[in-house]
């Protein structure tokens, strides 16, 4: 794929240096305190890094705030200490997550979630080997179909297979996809952590959401209507054009025109 000389009348050389200003403008530590990622910035070891973001990203839908305060109420409930919590925890530690509720993620959801952690880590030595061995020369995507499959074969109810999604068939997979920018995006700002070495910043996807596929499209870097995979699999084509070493900085530029200037209004 080649760079247009326009998009949506707007010449390729200009929409970059507007999709770079507004990277430097919402890519900054101002940036944290009022989104999901202030969660994992709570720590410093990686392994605590990892599941508060996990789980933060997990529960990514709805309000920014609400998702903040509840992301709060799973950290205190294991303690503060994620990592030691799922790797340590006993039966009765468990009940302490009893009536937990974000929006349909539930006290039996969050359960699952932890037993598939400890899992994972144990199974896996680590998220970020999980994700490595499953990785493609270009892709993220295929890691992610495979995480959810080796997630899930944990005792769990049916329900919360809706809670992790899958690209493979046909969702955008914006929460994890969000994830594993937090993971793997170098940064020299502070936002995204960049703590696993092992996986490019240029294969990762864009967290594709309501906001930021409605100002793609505005722009003219997005066509298909629906947010699923293969708008994904659009986007990434184009942002990859304009940055081919770190397109999903352009998230930043793509929620900021979208949440705070409203930019389809304009």
């Amino acid at each position: 794929m080649s760079l247009k000389r326009s998009y949506n009348g707007i010449p390729a050389g200009e929409l970059i240096l507007f999709l770079e200003e507004k990277v430097r403008l919402y890519n900054r530590p101002a940036f944290i305190e009022l989104d999901p990622i202030s969660i994992p910035h709570r720590y410093s070891k990686k392994e605590d890094i990892e599941i508060a973001g996990f789980l933060a990203a997990a529960i990514s839908w709805g309000n920014r705030i609400s998702i903040i305060n509840s992301a709060k109420r799973i950290i205190k409930m294991m303690g503060n200490s994620p990592y030691d919590f799922v790797m340590n925890h006993r039966e009765e530690h468990l009940k302490r997550v009893d009536g937990f509720v974000h929006r349909t993620f539930n006290s039996t959801d969050l359960l699952t979630f932890i037993v598939a952690l400890k899992h994972l880590y144990e199974k896996s030595k680590g998220l970020e080997n999980f994700f490595t061995q499953y990785q493609t020369t270009d892709s993220i995507q295929p890691a992610i179909h495979h995480f959810k499959k080796e997630f899930f074969t944990v005792p769990h109810l049916e329900r919360t297979r809706k809670h992790l999604p899958d690209p493979l068939t046909g969702s955008a997979a914006k929460k994890i996809n969000m994830f594993l920018r937090w993971m793997i995006r170098k940064d020299n700002a502070g936002v995204d952590f960049g703590i696993w070495e092992n996986i490019s910043p240029s294969i990762l996807s864009c967290p594709l959401d309501v906001h930021s596929g409605i100002v793609a499209r505005k722009l003219g870097l997005l066509k298909r209507k629906q947010n699923d995979a293969k708008a994904v699999q659009e986007l990434d084509g184009v942002l990859r054009q304009l940055d081919c070493q770190d397109p999903v900085k352009y998230d930043f530029a793509l929620f900021g025109l979208g949440v705070f200037e409203k930019y389809w209004c304009i």
